[in-house]
């Protein structure tokens, strides 16, 4: 079975010689692990995925999704241990110089109706000569054994307007300008159909993808009546593109708590989701059980490799994989990337294992 194969029909609960291994950002670090794992195995060009032979994950086709031309990427203030920078999607942020957390949001390039109009008119025309300039690599993606993936981080019918206005904009904004609202959804989704179809000619697109972010550990950050009513429409466009170009995968990325997401998505077409985090009350045994034709990828916690955690921890998460392995439609991964107080020693002692459960 080739690894494309094996990665497609595992998430449709399809015959697969093994789930696969190594696939996904829960088996990649934050750059502050990369650096202590370096140090710690003494690979100073530490390549995770030839280290323990990792299946080739998702070929991604990287084409210019969102603003075209790109704003102007400036260094505002040098504010010695963080810097202050606009950067190419017009957002104004704080960042430590380390990269060792989260960035601080602080401007956005749209705030009224007519900023909206602007951005549409300048950046999201269909420049396809612009926005495809890389459509040739898809002939070296071609050579790959893995499933060709379009869409990527940071695109999504809510993280997208999420990036333009500012989260608590955008919350105000659905009862505000909810008109704004809908033609960005509308507008974006335009876009990338229009980019996918340009793919579809070259190569068949096995997995369209969506990021939203859109839940913290309380839930989602709107309600399912504005989920239904913003969001799905859009939904239902990709998967009818989805089923006319023969797509097998739609997936959704959103960190925090998914449960209502899960009740409803899924009957617009989404069947894989990740990540899971178990920090936010996920279990994804639980979601097994109520929605048995979901491809499910993630949820194992990642915290359970802490230096300050037992092997144990560990071995409960093994244990989630193995019942989870055993019902289908599961892609085993840590439910986020790899944080800092993960030792190399650790991480090694999980991967072995979870390559033995796995039978890779």
């Amino acid at each position: 079975m080739t690894n494309r194969e094996r990665i497609i029909n595992t998430f449709l609960g399809k015959p697969a010689d093994r789930a696969p291994f190594g696939i996904g950002l829960g088996f990649s670090p934050w750059g502050e692990t990369h650096e202590r794992w370096k140090a710690e195995s003494g690979i100073k060009d530490l390549d995770l995925r030839k280290v323990h032979g990792f299946d080739e994950d998702f070929s991604v086709v990287w084409l210019e999704n969102g603003p075209w031309p790109h704003f102007e990427s400036l260094i505002i203030r040098d504010e010695g241990d963080t810097i202050v920078q606009k950067e190419w999607r017009g957002i104004t942020m704080r960042n430590r110089k380390d990269g060792g957390s989260m960035p601080e949001f602080l401007d956005y390039p749209v705030k009224t109706e007519d900023d909206w109009k602007r951005y549409k008119e300048e950046r999201l025309h269909p420049d396809f000569e612009g926005r495809l300039t890389r459509l040739s690599t898809i002939d070296e993606l071609k050579t790959k054994d893995a499933p060709i993936q379009a869409g990527v981080f940071p695109w999504g019918m809510f993280g997208t307007p999420r990036d333009l206005l500012g989260a608590e904009e955008l919350l105000v904004g659905f009862y505000t300008m909810p008109d704004v609202i809908h033609d960005m959804m509308e507008s974006l989704t335009t876009l990338w159909l229009k980019i996918y179809e340009r793919i579809q000619v070259k190569v068949q697109i096995d997995h369209i993808h969506i990021w939203e972010d859109m839940s913290g550990k309380q839930g989602s950050l709107i309600s399912m009546a504005m989920v239904e009513e913003f969001m799905m429409p859009q939904y239902d466009r990709i998967a009818a593109f989805a089923k006319a170009n023969n797509v097998p995968l739609i997936s959704v990325d959103s960190d925090g708590m998914v449960d209502e997401l899960l009740h409803v998505m899924p009957k617009h077409g989404v069947n894989v989701f990740f990540p899971f985090e178990v920090q936010a009350g996920n279990d994804v045994r639980e979601y097994r059980k109520l929605y048995p034709e979901l491809g499910i990828w993630g949820g194992l916690d990642k915290n359970a490799l802490a230096d300050d955690k037992p092997l144990s921890a560990i071995h409960t998460e093994l244990d989630r994989a193995t019942e989870m392995l055993a019902a289908g439609r599961f892609v085993p991964q840590l439910d986020h990337l790899v944080p800092p107080n993960v030792s190399w020693k650790k991480w090694c002692y999980y991967i072995d294992h979870l390559r033995k459960l796995i039978g890779a």
